[in-house]
């Protein structure tokens, strides 16, 4: 799909959310006021890439690095996934959104555990787009996982290939992001699908993500549908 001046629509986006905690502070209110401000901002954003003709669109909310910060900010994040949930998840359903979770389950709450595996199963049969969610994710966990799970089946060392391994990380079925946005100017991976990002496109925006509209995700795929993808090669 192209858009209306003839440039590519990336298949999977990819965003690191960041700027939230940034964003509060200057308007003096404390961080989660600016979590939930981002969290308000996902129902925009998602409608806007399914509206454009985005087929994936992975967002990362909660990283294995995360669980380091203060513990009322923890649990103040996992409420407000807990809310999104219950907010969110039968609008989703209507619209045909599939719901897939990146990550480890084991550390959440039982109860908040159940939701999201709810969530997942209700909407798993969906067609439309795919929204992931990566919470309590760690590229180099995916990576680890997968391999643990090779030597668990008794994978030989010949039969290990990047097919192999892409088959069972938590992104499995889904195609690589074409395009990564990072918002609040940061130039960093956070150890976001390392793996899968190895050949994205990247594109930083300083905009914290609270305040990141469908003209910032426009911009984004405008610049996108510019750039020569060459994956090591070269240019024709």
């Amino acid at each position: 799909m192209t858009t209306p001046d003839g440039g590519r629509i990336p298949n999977h986006i990819a965003v690191i959310m960041d700027g939230n905690g940034r964003w509060a502070r200057q308007r003096g209110l404390p961080r989660l006021a600016g979590h939930r401000a981002g969290t308000e901002n996902i129902r925009a954003i998602v409608n806007e890439a399914h509206q454009i003709g985005v087929r994936f669109l992975t967002l990362y909310a909660f990283s294995t690095e995360n669980w380091n910060r203060p513990s009322l900010e923890v649990q103040g994040l996992m409420q407000i996934l807990s809310d999104f949930i219950d907010r969110e998840t039968q609008n989703l359903h209507r619209q045909n959104v599939r719901l897939r979770h990146l990550g480890r389950l084991q550390g959440l709450t039982p109860l908040l555990a159940r939701k999201v595996q709810q969530a997942v199963d209700l909407t798993g049969e969906n067609t439309g787009l795919t929204l992931a969610i990566a919470f309590n994710y760690g590229g180099r966990l995916d990576i680890v996982d997968a391999v643990r799970d090779l030597v668990a089946q008794g994978v030989g060392a010949d039969q290990i290939t990047e097919e192999a391994i892409s088959a069972r990380l938590s992104t499995a079925g889904m195609p690589d992001p074409d395009l990564v946005i990072r918002t609040s100017g940061e130039r960093r991976i956070s150890n976001f699908l390392i793996w899968q990002a190895a050949y994205s496109e990247y594109w930083v925006t300083p905009v914290f993500w609270p305040d990141f509209r469908p003209e910032h995700l426009h911009q984004a795929v405008s610049e996108y549908g510019r750039r020569e993808r060459r994956f090591g090669g070269l240019s024709e």
